[in-house]
């Protein structure tokens, strides 16, 4: 299926390497793109109301109040306060992971063996966990308003026992996603490798971030693909008022 980009002029374009991490305010009627460069990439998402930190992405809520479990174009994701940080207007992927969370450095250790930074400098390996507490930091945040993080271009399914399963080749080069804003809308992200990834070596993928501005219609496709997403937008707006 061919969907049509959303980006206007870019206001911002940057590169993330894999490993890496960034955080960014996306404003109310603003528009981020993620992209993956290279396919296979994993970004773990964290959302917070830039203007009142407190209140922060709640995936239980965005699943349930939508009754999905599978997020791609045409869904939003929810404010524990039920307002919209974010409404994904585009996807060429179509499967992200909202389950698993983020490995911490015990995970990685054991999966990739120590990959110290006295022995690999830049090259060291991080893990999830912490490079979103970094990034939080910068922006007064800490371990207490570390969140359950929406993992982008994964794809875990459940099978008829309970059991996650990781599927590979979900995501391929030059897949992206597209995020609009109704909210001021701070976004913290790291590209890392999704903790159930098999690959038993080190190799998170770089993923490219778009930001422009964007006509509010973009965003019809998620006010209006269910009811509870135009009261969604209902209290979203009255924040604005």
């Amino acid at each position: 299926m061919t969907i049509e980009s959303s980006v206007r002029s870019p206001l911002l374009e940057e590169t993330v390497p894999g490993g890496g991490h960034t955080s960014l305010i996306v404003k109310r009627g603003q528009l981020l793109r993620i992209t993956d460069k290279r396919g296979g990439a994993n970004v773990s998402l964290l959302m917070f109301n830039a203007q009142e930190k407190s209140e922060r992405l709640n995936l239980p809520d965005t699943l349930k109040c939508q009754h999905t479990a599978k997020l791609t174009r045409g869904h939003c994701l929810y404010s524990d306060m039920g307002r919209v940080l974010a409404a994904m207007v585009a996807d060429t992927c179509g499967w992200h992971d909202s389950f698993i969370g983020v490995s911490d450095a015990a995970e990685v250790a054991e999966k990739y063996g120590p990959g110290r930074y006295q022995e690999l400098r830049n090259g060291f390996y991080r893990n999830g966990t912490d490079n979103l507490l970094v990034e939080m930091g910068k922006w007064g945040l800490g371990l207490e308003d570390l969140v359950m993080a929406l993992n982008l271009f994964s794809r875990v399914e459940v099978d008829g026992q309970g059991a996650f399963r990781f599927i590979e080749g979900n995501s391929r080069a030059g897949d992206y996603v597209e995020l609009y804003a109704p909210m001021t809308t701070l976004a913290i992200l790291t590209p890392i490798q999704h903790p159930l990834d098999p690959n038993p070596s080190y190799a998170p993928c770089p993923v490219k971030l778009t930001l422009s501005e964007a006509d509010p219609e973009v965003a019809e496709v998620c006010r209006t693909s269910r009811e509870e997403n135009v009261r969604g937008f209902q209290n979203t707006d009255r924040f604005f008022l």
